[in-house]
């Protein structure tokens, strides 16, 4: 019954590890492409994430083996489900919330880029503007100088 019993805990604390290392490595994360300053502060946040979900998991294991090491062996089968279950949820939850993340950083850079396309657009149009108007104003000032030519020209007659 006591060798069965450590088999169990062993089995366990294997089981826990092999979760605890797959949610160090998500398979699922998406990386967005966008300039280097930004990708390197968003996978800093990723790194300091992982490494606060690790040291969460670890808490977590260490709790799991105190109480498996404290537990009565007819409630361990049961106790193993739930903590499966929950740690199950836990790491679906995270999960979501990373994705959540992840899209709201990909739409933050998304509206940042059509601002700054729109701010070009304005700047393009006020620049057309101005290049009419000094056209135009050169043009008065020619026909200005043309008719005062002619006046001269006319008075010297």
């Amino acid at each position: 019954m006591l060798n069965r019993l450590s088999l169990v805990k062993v089995w366990l604390l294997f089981i826990v590890l092999a979760k605890a290392l797959s949610i160090s490595f998500p398979a699922n994360a998406q990386i967005i492409q966008t300039n280097p300053q930004t990708q390197d502060s968003f996978q800093q946040r990723i790194r300091q994430q992982q490494e606060e979900q690790n040291q969460q998991t670890q808490e977590q294991m260490k709790e799991t083996w105190l109480r498996l090491n404290l537990q009565q062996p007819q409630l361990l089968q049961q106790q193993q489900i739930i903590q499966q279950q929950e740690f199950t949820r836990q790491r679906q939850e995270m999960l979501r919330q990373q994705q959540f993340r992840l899209q709201q950083e990909q739409l933050r850079i998304q509206q940042q880029e059509f601002s700054r396309q729109q701010q070009l657009r304005i700047q393009d149009q006020q620049l057309r503007q101005d290049q009419q108007i000094r056209q135009q104003q050169e043009l008065r000032l020619q026909e200005q100088r043309r008719q005062q030519q002619l006046r001269q020209q006319k008075d010297n007659l």
